[in-house]
């Protein structure tokens, strides 16, 4: 007789949700360092704004306008961005490029699902 294994989702094996018990302290503040990240609205809008490319990829060159900030102000937003893991930074000749990180955005969206 064969039997059917219900699959599982690798990203929920390998960490339980924030809803699904009881995490451990390291998750607990790798998980805050992401979400706190994304508590300011540039960040989020910057993050969008890079996530919208077709590459979702962008340089800061094309970030200063939308958002209306120096270009001092938004690399400090792009660098708490690196810093918590939502995006990677490629220096390009003088410009800095910025790619969204699928598997950051993946685990903070299962870390919230109950």
């Amino acid at each position: 007789m064969t039997q059917t294994l219900p699959l599982v989702d690798a990203a929920q094996a390998c960490c339980s949700s924030v809803t699904g018990g009881v995490l451990e302290a390291e998750e607990a503040e790798r998980l805050a360092r992401m979400f706190k990240a994304l508590g300011d609205p540039t960040r989020v809008r910057l993050l969008s704004l890079i996530a919208a490319q077709p590459e979702r990829e962008a340089c800061i060159c094309d970030l200063v306008d939308p958002v209306g900030l120096s270009q001092p102000t938004v690399s400090h937003h792009m660098k708490q961005l690196v810093e918590a893991g939502l995006v990677v930074r490629e220096q390009r000749g003088r410009w800095a490029f910025y790619r969204v990180v699928e598997e950051t955005l993946t685990t903070l969206s299962g870390a919230l699902r109950p």
